[in-house]
């Protein structure tokens, strides 16, 4: 039985966990795999250079491993890695929502 198996047999789940990741995870996953798992043949078909596909790809994989772990993840970072790796955001622009967010959450916890 393997790691993932076994995990969400703990849990209770009966989907995969790779049915919890969003669309366009499934979406790069697939394409790897028919690019029989090159990273080269992946950006080539998503028509990005290699480092911007490697980076999606760690960020699938990061999310994956917070699956597998059970760790939590957090809504709105997902939201705004998503639109930074769209280029929808800038990076600055990201970190200044990320951060008045958590500023806004703690005064709240605060008060």
């Amino acid at each position: 039985m393997t790691l993932v198996n076994l995990k969400s047999q703990e849990s209770g789940q009966t989907d995969h966990l790779l049915m919890q990741l969003p669309r366009e995870d499934l979406n790069l996953i697939t394409e790897l795999v028919l690019q029989s798992g090159s990273l080269k043949g992946l950006a080539e078909s998503y028509g990005v250079s290699y480092p911007t596909i490697r980076g999606r790809v760690d960020k699938v994989i990061d999310r994956l491993r917070k699956l597998v772990d059970g760790t939590p993840s957090d809504p709105l970072t997902d939201l705004l890695a998503a639109l930074v790796e769209r280029g929808e955001l800038t990076i600055t622009g990201a970190r200044a929502v990320r951060d008045l967010a958590r500023s806004a959450t703690t005064s709240t916890e605060e008060n």
